[in-house]
C-alpha cells in the first residue's frame, strides 16, 4: 500500500500540485498534473483511513459508506478539477478534490446514520 502511494504521488507529480496550489498558482498546477494517476489518489488515501479505523476495533456495519462516498467524490473532484468553478473561483487538482472528499464524508455520514438507525429497527 506504501509503495503504491509513492507510484502514484511521483507519476502524478503531487508533491508539485500541491506546491503550486498553495502558493496560489492553480494555471501551473493544473499544467502539471497528470489526471491519470492523480485519479488513483482518493481511493487510495480513503482505503488507507478505512483499514486504520477498521483495525482500530470493532467497527459498525455501513462505516464504510463515508469512506467510499469521499473516495468517489475526491475522484470526480479531480476529473472536472480544471473547469469547475464554485463561486467564480478554480480550485484546481488539490483543493477542489478535498472539498469533494469532505461533502462526500458528510453525505456518507447522514446515510450511514440513516442506514444504522434502520438497521436498528428490524
Amino acid at each position: 500500500m506504501i509503495i503504491l502511494e509513492f507510484i502514484v504521488n511521483y507519476m502524478s507529480e503531487l508533491n508539485q500540485i500541491i506546491i503550486d496550489s498553495f502558493k496560489g498558482n492553480i494555471q501551473d498546477a493544473i499544467q502539471q498534473t497528470n489526471y491519470h494517476w492523480l485519479m488513483f489518489y482518493p481511493c487510495l488515501y480513503m482505503f488507507g483511513i478505512w483499514d486504520a479505523y477498521k483495525d482500530g476495533g470493532d467497527t459498525a456495519e455501513y462505516a464504510y459508506v463515508p469512506f467510499v462516498l469521499g473516495a468517489f467524490l475526491g475522484t470526480v473532484g479531480i476529473i472536472y478539477s480544471d473547469v469547475f468553478q464554485p463561486f467564480g473561483i478554480l480550485l484546481g487538482p488539490v483543493w477542489l478534490p478535498m472539498l469533494f472528499s469532505f461533502v462526500g464524508i458528510a453525505i456518507g455520514v447522514v446515510i450511514f446514520q440513516f442506514l444504522k438507525r434502520r438497521h436498528s429497527m428490524l
